[in-house]
């Protein structure tokens, strides 16, 4: 009899923790999701000066399907004192020539030992030294800049001396299926909806990639040569814990399109563990130097980034609500299950909430149905990051880009 009620106790103590590990990841969720769908009008970033000096620095690995588009939509956007640098890495395809035929520096790196985006663009840093800019701006080559995003976030960083984030969107591919469609929505919440909410607090906000810019002074104080499978997420974070915390611009906009098929599982392959690895080892590390440092900066930083991919969130919640409820029905204490039941609450009032305000525009509601399922397509994923996570840097495979189609 003791050792049944034992038994119980455990059981019911390991609950309720993972309950409450659970519930405050999707707090946060919520409270950032939440704020951004507030009605009040999103405070635009005012500042005040003369546009820097700009360079533009992009790394591209065998580009040449998409960059002619990319660097389309930049050189538009240069004025006689800025400069476009094209980090051509390792590339075996037209990417260098095409890049110099839009007017571009083109610098050629050659090193298979050391790859990934982290080397291309300390390359392109070192490059600049001798003369170096007011701001550095990266893009990647496969994306779409908007009109005026390049002066707007280079205007930001060098006033407010942060760096920037352009608010980053990934559109469905041609004919998209239902999970392409969902993988969208979760870019939405991801790079829109919850960084307008961490703008909105305050907080700072993680870095996404591209679209990116950065006073020179502050940039080269981190280090970027690095394989890193998020180097863009480890950067923000460094930058953050070095007092230089990234800030959101929405009114600068970037756009790309989503890969298809096995290029999307590819892709979020690397970013997904990348991204669970990066948890796991800095959050910790966040929350050390915050108790150190009193930095709420830091704090506001480790809670955002406890929060894991959305799929794998509402997989972790899904399966600790299953066991909540069948030790409830076996006799042990039901308040986990109370815990985890609004817990699931705030997820689906976070994800509709995004899907309404962001997303009804192309997804009709019917889609959200095929969530299950998506999630069900990335259990292998996750299987894999326990038995074999990722670790090193691969190069997305890369669709054609549409300039048109991408605005």
């Amino acid at each position: 009899m003791f050792t049944n009620q034992l038994g119980f106790s455990l059981i019911e103590l390991a609950l309720f923790v993972i309950a409450l590990g659970l519930l405050i990841p999707i707090t946060v969720l919520f409270v950032e999701c939440s704020t951004a769908l507030l009605p009040s009008r999103f405070n635009t970033l005012k500042v005040k000066g003369e546009r820097p000096r700009v360079a533009v620095l992009m790394p591209a690995h065998n580009e040449a399907l998409g960059i002619s588009a990319t660097l389309q939509t930049i050189t538009t956007q240069l004025t006689h004192q800025d400069r476009l640098i094209v980090i051509a890495d390792n590339c075996t395809d037209e990417t260098a020539a095409i890049a110099k035929g839009f007017g571009a520096t083109v610098l050629e790196r050659h090193d298979l030992h050391r790859r990934g985006k982290g080397y291309a663009l300390d390359y392109g840093l070192r490059f600049m030294e001798a003369d170096p800019p007011d701001v550095v701006v990266m893009m990647d080559a496969d994306c779409i800049v908007h009109q005026g995003a390049i002066e707007r976030i280079a205007c930001v960083a060098s006033a407010l001396r942060r760096p920037v984030q352009a608010n980053y969107r990934m559109a469905p591919p041609a004919n998209p299926e239902p999970k392409d469609l969902i993988s969208a929505l979760a870019v939405i919440v991801n790079n829109l909806v919850r960084p307008t909410g961490l703008a909105r607090l305050g907080w700072p906000c993680p870095l996404q990639g591209t679209g990116m810019a950065f006073p020179w002074a502050i940039i080269r104080e981190v280090p970027l040569a690095s394989g890193n499978l998020v180097e863009d997420l480890k950067l923000g974070l460094d930058l953050t814990i070095a007092g230089h915390p990234p800030v959101f611009c929405p009114d600068a906009k970037v756009t790309a399109v989503l890969p298809q098929q096995q290029a999307a599982k590819e892709q979020r392959t690397r970013w997904e563990h990348g991204s669970l690895q990066t948890l796991l080892t800095q959050v910790p590390r966040l929350f050390k130097l915050f108790v150190r440092q009193k930095r709420f900066e830091l704090l506001a930083s480790a809670l955002d980034l406890s929060i894991p991919p959305l799929s794998l969130l509402v997989m972790l919640w899904a399966s600790a609500m299953g066991g909540a409820l069948l030790a409830g029905v076996l006799g042990a204490a039901w308040i986990p299950a109370i815990v985890l039941a609004i817990a699931g609450f705030l997820i689906i009032v976070s994800i509709v909430g995004a899907w309404a305000k962001y997303g009804r525009g192309y997804m009709p509601i019917q889609t959200l149905l095929a969530v299950p399922i998506y999630i069900l397509w990335k259990i292998p994923l996750y299987l894999m990051f326990l038995v074999r996570p990722e670790t090193k840097w691969i190069r997305t495979r890369r669709n054609a880009v549409n300039v048109l189609s991408s605005q």
